[in-house]
């Protein structure tokens, strides 16, 4: 089996930084794509930024130009790096790995705990 395991967040002022990482382990796999997504009380999850496994990245409007995600291969490691954080950035920030792991026919998703970041204005 495979685990998907988030670290990261917490309490930043309007402004300030945070990172967030998602840790892939477990049996044999490969990742194919990883996603951040967010979902603030109230409303739907939303994807924010994912990364695929040519390397093309994308993100939503709302965090253009200040969030980064990137991803370490050799590590099973992805990272949304969050600058400029703004108010309406508070949710819970999801991981989910598309992983190929061996034996399996299809490739699956797999999601992370979930981390709380919260924004002060």
């Amino acid at each position: 089996q495979v685990q998907v395991v988030q670290s990261g967040g917490g309490l930043v002022q309007a402004g300030g930084s945070l990172r967030l990482s998602c840790v892939v382990s477990g049996s044999t796999f490969s990742i194919n794509s990883i996603g951040w997504y967010r979902q603030a009380p109230g409303k739907q999850r939303e994807l924010v930024a994912h990364s695929s496994s040519d390397g093309t990245t994308n993100y939503a409007d709302s965090v253009k130009g200040r969030f980064t995600i990137s991803r370490d291969n050799a590590k099973n490691t992805g990272y949304l790096q969050m600058n400029s954080l703004k108010a309406e950035d508070t949710a819970v920030y999801y991981c989910k790995a598309n992983i190929k792991i061996m034996g399996w026919v299809r490739p699956s998703d797999h999601w992370g705990q979930g981390t709380q970041v919260t924004v002060s204005s």
